[in-house]
């Protein structure tokens, strides 16, 4: 196949953009604080464990065997492994103890069958939970007939027994998010994730957490490359998309 050196330099030009534009795009997604903090992660403090919960995007993949904190292959390949690897290397006087608890399908009520072993026990002084997705996919491929106010109640009964065995405990809510133009995300995910997104949303103000605005950030990306870049498949990350929302997460919790 004949390429011409014009053609050739215009497309790598357009891939070392998207590689690029990483930081660009979660500048763009999420407003800067206000007032300027001292230091960096003030969220965490000395000998803290922080704990990473959700579905098969904060799992990816990891072994379920043993557990362990502060292991790469206890914490898969994802936006968590990126994420927690960034804050041991940031933070490495804090000596935190990072847990990634993540279960590929579930959905808000199968955290809280699990939420004892997988949270309460392990006393995480800092939370992040990304869950949504599923409760509303597999209620659209007909596998789960719950509705968006079973999600946030759900949701809401999930924190508040969080709060009350763990009263100092910090909360990050993630947004769920999808990706347009990819093998399983149409058009047509638009308007009912909108209203999962609007119950997370609320659930993040009533018990004041951090909030990472994940569909923002994916809807700035998709003006860099195309969906199925950041995610083939719409709702699982690729590579960059780890990295993009491992970005943004970093950015939220600063």
């Amino acid at each position: 196949m004949n390429i011409s050196r014009r053609n050739f330099l215009s497309r790598s030009a357009v891939g070392t953009a998207a590689l690029a534009s990483i930081p660009a795009i979660v500048s763009a997604s999420i407003a800067p604080a206000n007032k300027k903090k001292s230091k960096k992660y003030n969220l965490f403090q000395q000998g803290n464990t922080v704990l990473f919960q959700g579905d098969s995007i904060t799992d990816a993949g990891r072994e379920k065997e043993k557990e362990l904190p502060n292991n790469s292959r206890s914490f898969g390949s994802g936006y968590a492994f990126l994420a927690a690897s960034a804050l041991m290397n940031d933070l490495a006087e804090l000596n935190l103890t990072l847990y990634n608890r993540g279960i590929s399908g579930n959905k808000v009520y199968q955290l809280a069958d699990r939420w004892q072993k997988d949270c309460l026990d392990l006393k995480p002084d800092v939370l992040s939970i990304l869950i949504g997705v599923n409760d509303y996919w597999h209620k659209r491929n007909g596998n789960y007939d719950g509705t968006v106010e079973v999600y946030e109640n759900d949701y809401r009964t999930l924190l508040q027994l969080t709060k009350k065995e763990l009263p100092d405990i910090k909360l990050v809510i993630c947004q769920p998010f999808y990706v347009l133009n990819t093998s399983a995300v149409d058009e047509t995910w638009v308007a009912p994730m909108k209203e999962y997104q609007a119950a997370a949303k609320k659930i993040a103000k009533e018990f004041d957490t951090i909030w990472v605005p994940f569909q923002e950030v994916f809807d700035e990306a998709v003006k860099y490359a195309p969906g199925a870049y950041w995610a083939g498949d719409g709702v699982h990350p690729s590579m960059a998309g780890a990295q993009l929302m491992a970005e943004t997460w970093l950015r939220a919790v600063e």
